[in-house]
């Protein structure tokens, strides 16, 4: 799936009405910018976790289509939930990019990948195992609700969420 890649500040200069109604939604800019993408977007696949990446692996392991996976990992700081295995499945199954509210490790295996993730910061210690959390359920992420099927569109200037797919 090619997606055509907007530049996230044109975006909002082209759309100050979907701003305005909420269609078109910037999250706070509180992530860093890992993996070799630096630029992606696709549709959005939503996932609520907490300290626990069962469910993050499970969705890397499938197709990715060129979509997105947003993790709400409840901002924790205690420990990562995604690393370079995970990252490594995405890439090799065709997901655009992957945003965690929470953290990473295997940061230097992750910046060799060719997909974009968007992390919290990093983390040495892992997760927990317990497979607990919610797939494809509305989240609460930097300050923006997000909800499956959704588009996000990243680049260096920050993310966007759109209820729609965007074209210029």
């Amino acid at each position: 799936m090619a997606v055509l890649q907007l530049a996230t500040a044109e975006v909002c200069d082209a759309n100050p009405h979907l701003i305005l109604s909420g269609e078109l939604r910037a999250l706070h800019p509180i992530f860093q910018i890992y993996g070799r993408r630096q630029v992606f977007s696709g549709p959005v696949v939503t996932l609520k976790v907490f300290e626990d990446n069962v469910l993050v692996r499970e969705f890397l392991e499938e197709k990715g289509y060129g979509r997105v996976l947003v993790v709400d990992g409840g901002g924790s700081m205690r420990c990562a939930i995604l690393g370079g295995n995970p990252v490594q499945q995405a890439q090799n199954n065709g997901w655009a990019g992957i945003v965690v509210n929470g953290c990473i490790r295997d940061v230097d295996e992750i910046n060799g990948c060719d997909i974009g993730v968007r992390a919290l910061a990093s983390h040495p210690m892992k997760a927990n195992k317990k497979g607990i959390g919610e797939k494809h359920a509305a989240i609460n992420v930097a300050g923006t609700r997000i909800c499956d099927g959704e588009w996000l569109y990243a680049d260096t200037d920050g993310i966007l969420v759109s209820r729609t797919e965007l074209t210029v």
